[in-house]
C-alpha cells in the first residue's frame, strides 16, 4: 500500500522542482496549462492525482521531456475497489464502451461535485477515502477526451435527471456538463429512456459493455457489494440483446440532449 503514495509524492516533488526551475508560481503554471491554480496546489500537496493530460501539459510548459507523463503512467488512475481492477484495465483498452444506468449518472460522465456527493451520501467512506475515490473517478474520465477515445454511448433512465444528488446546484452543473461533453466530443453520445415508457428491460439493473481491440466484447455487472465480469459468449450475446432493447426505448440523441438541458434548467 506504500508504493502508490510514494509515486504520487515523486510526481509532486518533480512538479515543484521543475516549476521552480522555470521560475513559475502555481498560478503562473496554471495559466499556461489551462488548469486552475487550486488544482496545481492540490497535486503538489498530494491531495489530487494528476491526469495524463495534466502531466503532458506540464511537461510541455516546463520543458521536462515527458518526465511527468512517465511518472503519471506508473502512478495510474488511482485506487479502485478490488473487484473493479480488471474492468478498469478493460475500460482503458476499449475501443467502444456502452453503458446503461438506472439511478445515477455513469461514472465517466460525473462531475467532481456529483461524484463527491454520491460517495459521501452513503456514509460508507472516510473523508480521505471519498477524496481518493473521487480523484480516481476523474482520472478514469480522461479516456473520453484523449487523442483516440473509445466510442462511448450511455443510456440513462429519465429519473436520473431528477434524483437530487448533492442538491440543485450540483445537479444543474452535472446535467449541463453532460450536454457540453456531447457537444464538444462527437464520440460521446447520451440518450434518455423517458419515464413514459413504463416497464422495460432496463429496470432489472445497470451494466456496462466494452469492445476490446483483440478479445471481442465483455460485460460488467455491479451491485451494492460486488462486481462481476461476464465473458461467456452466450451471456455477452444476451447482454447485447438487452442493450438493443433498452436503447430502442430511448429518445433520439437530439431529443435526449434537449431533455437533459431542460432538466438542468429546472434545478434552481
Amino acid at each position: 500500500m506504500t508504493e502508490q503514495p510514494s509515486t504520487l509524492s515523486l510526481f509532486a516533488g518533480e512538479l515543484r522542482r521543475l516549476r521552480g526551475l522555470a521560475n513559475l508560481s502555481q498560478e503562473g503554471l496554471a495559466q499556461r496549462i489551462n488548469f486552475s491554480a487550486a488544482l496545481v496546489a492540490k497535486v503538489e500537496l498530494c491531495q489530487r492525482r494528476p491526469t495524463l493530460d495534466f502531466a503532458k501539459r506540464c511537461d510541455l510548459v516546463l520543458d521536462a521531456d515527458g518526465l511527468l507523463a512517465r511518472i503519471q503512467q506508473v502512478l495510474g488512475p488511482g485506487p479502485v475497489m478490488p473487484w473493479f481492477r480488471q474492468w478498469a484495465v478493460n475500460e482503458q483498452e476499449a475501443v467502444e464502451l456502452r453503458t446503461f444506468q438506472l439511478s445515477v449518472i455513469p461514472g465517466l460522465l460525473q462531475t467532481e461535485a456529483y461524484a463527491r456527493a454520491l460517495l459521501t451520501g452513503g456514509r460508507l467512506f472516510t473523508p480521505e477515502e471519498v477524496e481518493q475515490h473521487v480523484a480516481t473517478r476523474l482520472a478514469r474520465q480522461e479516456i473520453l477526451t484523449r487523442d483516440k477515445p473509445p466510442l462511448y454511448t450511455a443510456v440513462i433512465d429519465e429519473r436520473v435527471l431528477h434524483q437530487p444528488v448533492g442538491g440543485p446546484a450540483v445537479m444543474r452543473e452535472q446535467l449541463l456538463h453532460i450536454a457540453k461533453l456531447c457537444s464538444e466530443h462527437p464520440r460521446i453520445r447520451v440518450q434518455v429512456v423517458p419515464t413514459s415508457v413504463g416497464a422495460y428491460a432496463g429496470l432489472n439493473g445497470p451494466f456496462v459493455m466494452a469492445t476490446l481491440p483483440s478479445s471481442g466484447q465483455l460485460v460488467f455487472l455491479d451491485d451494492q457489494l460486488d462486481g462481476r465480469l461476464v465473458e461467456r459468449e452466450v451471456d455477452v450475446v444476451a447482454a447485447v440483446r438487452i442493450w438493443d432493447t433498452i436503447r430502442g426505448e430511448a429518445l433520439s440523441y437530439q431529443q435526449s440532449i434537449e431533455l437533459i438541458v431542460k432538466a438542468a434548467e429546472s434545478w434552481k
